[in-house]
């Protein structure tokens, strides 16, 4: 694996790849957003991981989510996501926590062990638990925003949290974030106006589900694996 990294270690030179060995990061989330941003972490060196997903890979993961193939459905989404990792770099560490992250079980689980903390998870709730203990324990947080029912990766941007528009997720979290007396969470969003669905994937159930391609999460996953590794760096 002496080769493995070069390649990075040629833009970010020996010692940066050095302190990506020696980062722990967490993933929230494992989904379109989270699977992308984790992969690409792992081909830049990141030495330790602790990712979290309580969920199953299932068919209809297959158009966005790069840990979902014919031969991982069914399998954890945390298993899925390890094995690929380590398909990928042996020698990097992975905790796994098959759990939905909430309000109710975020006791269990010290922040403050991360060196950054990716947010890719959809329920708002959650979202404001991480951002509110992220800033108290002085921990850097992404987060992305909704990439469902989008069309045009060209839309995403990074900015903090108070400057976003356009994103129907973002200005719950602005509200929710601004009444906790948050005052800045660096986020992932798109401006793109989201498309209505043709039809419901579940009829039956009350809860729409959006549509979603395999070109803008994956690169909401990319541009948040980025920010990461320009943060961590120093860059």
């Amino acid at each position: 694996m002496s080769d493995a990294f070069t390649r990075t270690e040629m833009l970010l030179g020996a010692e940066n790849i050095e302190k990506l060995k020696n980062a722990h990061i967490a993933i929230f989330g494992l989904g379109g957003v989270g699977g992308h941003a984790v992969e690409a972490l792992a081909r830049c060196g990141v030495g330790h991981f602790t990712i979290f997903d309580s969920d199953t890979v299932a068919e209809s993961n297959l158009n966005r989510q790069i840990i979902a193939t014919i031969e991982t459905i069914g399998q954890k989404k945390t298993e899925a996501m390890k094995n690929r990792i380590l398909s990928i770099n042996p020698s990097a560490e992975i905790i796994t926590h098959d759990v939905f992250y909430l309000p109710e079980n975020a006791d269990n689980f010290d922040l403050s062990a991360y060196s950054y903390i990716v947010d890719a998870i959809d329920t708002v709730s959650a979202k404001l638990e991480l951002a509110v203990r992220a800033q108290t324990l002085d921990v850097p947080i992404i987060s992305s925003m909704g990439t469902g029912n989008k069309l045009n990766p060209t839309d995403l941007k990074v900015c903090d949290i108070y400057k976003t528009s356009g994103c129907p997720l973002a200005r719950v979290m602005r509200r929710e974030l601004k009444s906790r007396g948050i005052k800045k969470l660096k986020v992932v969003y798109s401006e793109e106006t989201p498309l209505k669905p043709l039809f419901s994937e579940n009829p039956d159930s009350k809860k729409q589900s959006p549509g979603s391609t395999s070109f803008v999460p994956s690169v909401a996953g990319l541009i948040i694996a980025s920010e990461v590794i320009k943060d961590i760096c120093g860059i």
